[in-house]
């Protein structure tokens, strides 16, 4: 985790200023900037665009009665995108382009399904709902038959602990 954050917040930002710098003594200060301003013009109208028109397909499935699964994906890609556009750059803009064009992010998407995939049939990943967990084979575990008798479990930022025990006393 610690070399995530480090990557995130140390590594990028200096190969972010080194591309500046280096564009910026190839092609010139202002022009550099005016790339920096034409990405954020670009990118801002295309992450609208995307946007909109995931969220009217969206929409639509949610209208047909069908799971949106790869609607909710292509936002989480664009939102994503969106903000790596915001962050002043050469190889955040890049890659946020990508998540906007839709041929690039279908890539994107396939990438992060094979992710999602392996990391549930790990045990890695676990989807929480309403308080029950949903296990790797899709069935609420609602706890086993011998643990039916016992105390129900509380879902308390994303873990699963026993409610108190209560006293006599304070049953009433």
């Amino acid at each position: 985790m610690f070399s995530r954050l480090l990557a995130l917040f140390v590594i990028v930002p200096a190969i972010e200023l080194y591309l500046l710098i280096k564009l910026g003594t190839m092609i010139g200060a202002a022009e550099t900037f005016g790339i920096i301003l034409l990405t954020g013009i670009v990118g801002s109208y295309l992450a609208k665009s995307q946007g909109l028109s995931v969220w009217n397909r969206l929409q639509s499935k949610l209208h047909t009665g069908s799971v949106p699964g790869q609607e909710l994906i292509d936002g989480v890609i664009i939102l994503l995108s969106g903000a790596l556009l915001i962050t002043p750059g050469v190889l955040t803009d890049v890659v946020g382009l990508l998540g906007l064009v839709p041929a690039s992010r279908a890539v994107i998407r396939q990438f992060l399904k094979a992710k999602f995939a392996t990391g549930m049939m790990s045990g890695n990943v676990r989807f929480q709902s309403f308080g029950a967990t949903i296990p790797n084979n899709g069935h609420q575990n609602m706890g086993s038959s011998e643990e039916s008798n016992s105390q129900p479990e509380v879902i308390v930022a994303g873990r699963a602990k026993r409610r108190p025990e209560r006293k006599d006393s304070e049953t009433d």
